[in-house]
C-alpha cells in the first residue's frame, strides 16, 4: 500500500477536492444567496449540469434552466429568510435542515421546515433536492 505522502501531489489535491465537506460558512453563504433573491448568485453554487428539484415540482437540469426557474420563484415572493438548524453528511452526500420564512407579495408570512439534500462535485452542487411543504405559500391564507 502506498502512503498518502508518496502519492503525487495532483492526486492528493484531486482527492481532497472531491472529498471536501462544506463548513458552516459555506452553508450560510448558500442560504444567503437564496435569501438575496439573486438567481445568478444562487446558481454560482451549482455545476453547469446540475439537477434541481424543489418540493414536488419536476426536476430541472442545467444551471441555465435552474436559474430561470429560480428567478421565477423569487419574483413570485417578496422575500425569504432561512434559518439553519443543522447540517450533516460526508461529501459527496450532504444535507441541511432548517426553517424558512417566506414573505408573500401582500406582506403576509409563512414559516415552514425544510430539509435540503445535495450531491457535491468538488465544491459545487451537482444535485440539489429540497424537501418542503410550501403548498400554503400561494394558496388562500
Amino acid at each position: 500500500m502506498i502512503s498518502w505522502e508518496k502519492l503525487p501531489l495532483r492526486w492528493r489535491a484531486a482527492y481532497a477536492a472531491a472529498m471536501w465537506t462544506p463548513n458552516r460558512d459555506w452553508w450560510d453563504e448558500l442560504l444567503l444567496a437564496v435569501d438575496s433573491g439573486d438567481a445568478g448568485r444562487f446558481v454560482s453554487f451549482l455545476t453547469p449540469d446540475a439537477s434541481f428539484r424543489f418540493a414536488n415540482a419536476d426536476c430541472v437540469v442545467g444551471s441555465e434552466a435552474i436559474e430561470v426557474m429560480v428567478a421565477g420563484f423569487f419574483a413570485a415572493i417578496a422575500s425569504s429568510r432561512h434559518e439553519l438548524i443543522q447540517c450533516w453528511g460526508v461529501a459527496p452526500s450532504v444535507a441541511c435542515e432548517g426553517t424558512v420564512t417566506y414573505t408573500r407579495r401582500d406582506g403576509s408570512r409563512l414559516r415552514v421546515p425544510f430539509v435540503n439534500a445535495f450531491d457535491l462535485h468538488g465544491r459545487k452542487i451537482a444535485s440539489y433536492r429540497i424537501y418542503i411543504d410550501n403548498s400554503a405559500l400561494f394558496g388562500a391564507h
